[in-house]
């Protein structure tokens, strides 16, 4: 009853600001989960080719020049390419069987197969067979581990992957022990040797909660300024609050006090590094998580505007679908720090987030949005751009009377040569409205699952984003499959890839499921296999452009846009005769003073009873409520009034 009550007053304060709380946050479909670096990328992409030369001269690099931390880090993304694709690794080891890199990824690969079969499931949810197969695998790795530590004897990346397959085959603290002293004796502060160590010793592996603190606060004092095992304290408060089950014993019981200066000691390490940072986006993946649960919004959408489009798997994947968590309480963080601004205040931006809205002010502005105009050249960062495109199956005057309370400005457009088909995606919108930016998913998303809902026709949501391509499918308000093509991603599985090709022909009638499974089992030339899904759904081929630029309907003859429309609005305009008309009833010159009269008299009414703490939530909500209704129908009727004068000019 309370958070009710709570919602229902500041929900004014969400409406007036919540277009501007998170502005410059990058819009849903910019952010990916765990985007590799661009020289990992290469190497990724390169592999899933089949070509492994990429990835050798990266990882010979970093041995080359010490850089054990990089080298923790792309060792485990390189062996996980290798688990439904090892061609290009069995390449590698059969052209060079005694480099210690190859060997290396080998030894990492052998521990992720492993781990594959069993699962991140507790215990209690894997078979006995899965147990045996973890186990043999466990055992086939131990040799190529040791191979690896024996051919590069100062490198302590081997040491990390000991230290994980010491916690999976469940050896002894003095195995466990040996393997750290042997890691820290060649790198005292590699993270990712930490990182091992902290899963071993918490709760729900072999140590305890106090054991995993005590470990993660003594390798944060001891640690180098900027040194990412500063967060240690965080990984291990994530551990406590979001992962553990069950309620600790009393003497494993953490103190709110470590937990709070877990927080502090991770802001510090965040601020020294600057925003969009990749090197530190996990770090901040899980402290925005904290901040949230901690009950500190304002610090955890500054969070989010770090860490900008570079979500990670962990810690979102705790509490389901990653990308749609992260989304989904990065949305929250902007109600509520809406809520908690005064109704007659502004949101004050933090010092970064000002400085780069100066900077953003101080470039030319565009130009606005023209149906008839040729949109400008992509802009230098492009490649990063996310551009996205629907395919309707239905004429554009329908789509755009199903659209009519999207509550988003779209650009519809006919396929040329076929009259019951269109092509929609998002125009231009300096201001966004409410609706608009406090959506959950991408802002083409949901229109389509607006215009969809009720209608028997499919929308079919081509995306771009640099190399990586995609698609998802919307029918009747819901979205029914989902598909990336990533060269640097890793395939999916077979039983995935059936599910979605079977989703795919039932919505588009086609009888052959194995064209649009051959083209979804693979990743390399995505654009190709894009392109050649549409002709295998015998839909009408993009337009020329599309992915390069926004706005690309602006070229095809007969593009028209839809504004953004309020609710109110929207729903007079949909069960209009005319989408674009409302009836137009005559006001006597009595009803617009008496209404002028009542809002002078409601808005300083109003205006007191928000300010005054004398007076309650309840009464200060009726008189917004008395003063937007008013001021609604003042400006409903003057806008009928100014379109009955064009239309007796035209007359």
């Amino acid at each position: 009853m309370t958070a009710t009550l709570r919602a229902l007053i500041t929900l004014p304060r969400v409406l007036r600001h919540g277009a501007a709380v998170g502005a410059h946050l990058p819009p849903d479909a910019a952010v990916v989960l765990d985007p590799p670096t661009p020289g990992l990328r290469a190497a990724l992409t390169a592999a899933y080719a089949g070509d492994h030369t990429p990835a050798r001269d990266l990882l010979a690099a970093t041995r080359v020049g010490a850089e054990w931390k990089r080298r923790g880090g792309y060792v485990p993304r390189l062996a996980e390419s290798a688990l439904h694709n090892p061609g290009w690794l069995d390449a590698w080891l059969a052209e060079s069987p005694r480099d210690p890199d190859a060997v290396l990824v080998k030894a990492e690969h052998r521990v992720q197969q492993a781990w594959e079969i069993r699962t991140g499931a507790r215990a209690s949810g894997v078979s006995r067979d899965q147990f045996q197969a973890f186990f043999a695998l466990l055992d086939d790795a131990v040799p190529v581990i040791g191979a690896a530590a024996e051919l590069n004897p100062t490198d302590p990346v081997p040491w990390q992957v000991a230290l994980t397959h010491a916690r999976g085959s469940q050896a002894p603290r003095e195995v466990f022990d040996a393997y750290w002293a042997e890691a820290t004796a060649r790198a005292p502060h590699h993270y990712g040797c930490h990182l091992s160590a902290l899963q071993y010793l918490c709760d729900k592996w072999y140590g305890s909660h106090q054991e995993m603190f005590d470990f993660a606060e003594r390798a944060a004092e001891h640690a180098l300024p900027g040194s990412k095992l500063h967060a240690l304290p965080l990984l291990a408060a994530v551990e406590y609050d979001v992962v553990s089950t069950g309620t600790p014993a009393k003497a494993d019981r953490i103190d709110r006090s470590r937990i709070d200066a877990a927080l502090e000691r991770a802001l510090e390490l965040s601020g020294a590094y600057p925003h969009g940072d990749p090197e530190v986006a996990g770090i901040r993946n899980h402290l925005a998580l904290m901040l949230v649960l901690a009950d500190r919004p304002g610090e955890a959408l500054e969070e989010f505007r770090a860490v900008g489009a570079h979500a990670t798997e962990i810690p979102w994947a705790y509490l389901g679908d990653a990308r749609d968590e992260f989304l989904e309480y990065r949305a929250g963080v902007r109600i509520r720090v809406a809520g908690q601004v005064p109704f007659f205040s502004r949101p004050e931006l933090p010092a970064k987030a000002a400085m780069y809205q100066a900077e953003a002010e101080a470039e030319p502005s565009a130009e606005p949005v023209s149906a008839t105009r040729v949109s400008s050249p992509a802009s230098p960062d492009s490649s990063t751009t996310p551009h996205g495109l629907a395919l309707v199956g239905a004429p554009p005057q329908t789509v755009a009377k199903a659209a009519l309370l999207c509550g988003i400005p779209l650009l519809i457009a006919p396929v040329p040569g076929r009259s019951s088909s269109s092509y929609v995606e998002l125009a231009a919108d300096p201001q966004p409205g409410v609706r608009a930016t406090l959506l959950g998913t991408d802002r083409l998303v949901s229109a389509a699952d607006n215009f969809t809902t009720g209608e028997p026709w499919p929308a079919l949501i081509l995306r771009r984003t640099g190399d990586r391509y995609g698609f998802t499918l919307l029918q009747r308000g819901k979205m029914v499959a989902d598909h990336d093509w990533d060269p640097a991603g890793p395939v999916p599985d077979h039983a995935t890839v059936t599910a979605t090709a079977t989703t795919l022909a039932t919505a588009y009638g086609v009888s052959d499921l194995r064209p649009l499974s051959n083209l979804l089992r693979g990743s390399d030339t995505p654009a190709d296999r894009q392109s050649a899904l549409l002709t295998a759904l015998r839909l009408p081929p993009l337009p020329p452009g599309f992915g390069t630029r926004d706005e690309v309907l602006t070229t095809v003859a007969g593009a028209q846009i839809l504004a953004r429309r309020g609710l109110f609005t929207g729903i007079a305009h949909a069960f209009a005769a005319d989408p674009a008309a409302s009836p137009t009833l005559p006001r006597r010159p009595r009803w617009w003073v008496l209404r002028v009269a009542a809002l002078l008299l409601f808005v300083p009414v109003m205006a007191y009873a928000w300010w005054s703490p004398d007076i309650g939530w309840f009464r200060a909500s009726l008189s917004t409520v008395a003063t937007c209704y008013i001021a609604g129908q003042l400006a409903s009727a003057w806008r009928q009034r100014r379109r009955g004068r064009g239309r007796v000019a035209t007359d």
